[in-house]
């Protein structure tokens, strides 16, 4: 495959503008379409001088500004969603209608313009399913319509749904990846991540904030990790039209996450611990552990994870301590 013109939709957030980096660094176009709501044009300002990028400012919730990122691209990455457990919660109305309305438009433009496409989607799809192994068949298990936590499990399985939809019955070359908890670099801990949340809280002194029981357990995967697969299911042929979870294996409980960051910033914090209902909504539900078996992507590309956690909290204070307002 030779050099593209890609559409990262999303592209100035976290992931999104790691996502730029690579394909930049592969040679490829790149179009970012971003709102700026949680993403910011400083994640993307290391290509500033670069040709190969191109940033249109809009919303995938406006079909305009969608049909002017699409001319001429070649692929599409549809990042762009509403994230981080805090903004669903405070803000379920508009979480959805960006979530499921702004991806139904991303898939019209692509099936206009029969251009392969990939979409993120997210864990969270399987609910408080906690298998030892959580494999991409396996069933989803969610909480009442009311419960506003499971808002973005139902929307992202919808997305999951209209892609597989229109690869059966339209054609389309759409692939799915189902991401567990990334982290690193230029994530910020404002909307609910935890590993930037406690970093930052370490390094500032203050109260590291356990949220529940703190033995609920995450695998955590480094950015840099996480966007090599996605690049690598791009490519596959063989992930066409089914979901691909991108995770790594390695389990570790949010109390013994706080007590590392600590160690590793050389922190005076306390660690404090918090009950869900003085943090979100009365009635938010967690889930014990979400632990992904990411044998298929393994198998159909060839992919491992290379990243520590420790290395994934070192690199997150690395970037804080240069990044004191982010």
């Amino acid at each position: 495959m030779g050099a593209l013109k890609y559409l990262i939709t999303g592209g100035a957030g976290f992931i999104g503008s790691h996502l730029v980096d690579l394909l930049i660094q592969e040679g490829h176009e790149v179009v970012v379409l971003d709102d700026f709501s949680t993403g910011s044009l400083k994640n993307l300002n290391q290509h500033s001088d670069s040709p190969l990028l191109k940033v249109v400012e809009g919303s995938i919730l406006n079909v305009n500004d969608l049909k002017v990122a699409f001319a001429g691209v070649e692929r599409v990455i549809h990042l762009a969603a509403a994230v981080g457990v805090f903004n669903i919660v405070q803000h379920p109305l508009k979480s959805l209608r960006t979530n499921i309305t702004g991806s139904e438009n991303v898939f019209d433009l692509a099936l206009e313009n029969r251009v392969p496409v990939l979409i993120t989607s997210s864990s969270e799809v399987y609910g408080k399913n906690n298998s030892d192994s959580l494999s991409e068949d396996d069933d989803r298990i969610v909480g009442a319509p009311q419960k506003i936590r499971w808002s973005y499990s139902d929307a992202k399985a919808i997305d999951e749904s209209m892609a597989i939809a229109l690869h059966l019955q339209a054609g389309l070359e759409t692939r799915i990846v189902r991401l567990f908890n990334t982290v690193g670099p230029r994530q910020v801990g404002r909307y609910g991540m935890v590993v930037p949340r406690f970093v930052s809280a370490a390094l500032k002194g203050n109260p590291i904030e356990v949220f529940g029981t703190g033995k609920q357990t995450r695998c955590f995967g480094h950015v840099h990790d996480i966007v090599r697969a996605i690049v690598s299911v791009d490519k596959t042929e063989e992930a066409i039209g089914i979901p691909i979870n991108l995770g790594v294996r390695r389990e570790i409980s949010i109390l013994d996450l706080a007590q590392r960051v600590k160690e590793i910033t050389a922190s005076s914090s306390e660690i404090v611990f918090r009950k869900y209902e003085d943090v979100y909504s009365i009635g938010f539900e967690d889930m014990e552990r979400r632990v992904p078996n990411n044998s298929l992507v393994k198998k159909l590309t060839g992919w491992s994870e290379s990243k520590s956690i420790d290395e994934i909290i070192s690199d997150i204070a690395d970037y804080l301590k240069a990044n004191p307002s982010a």
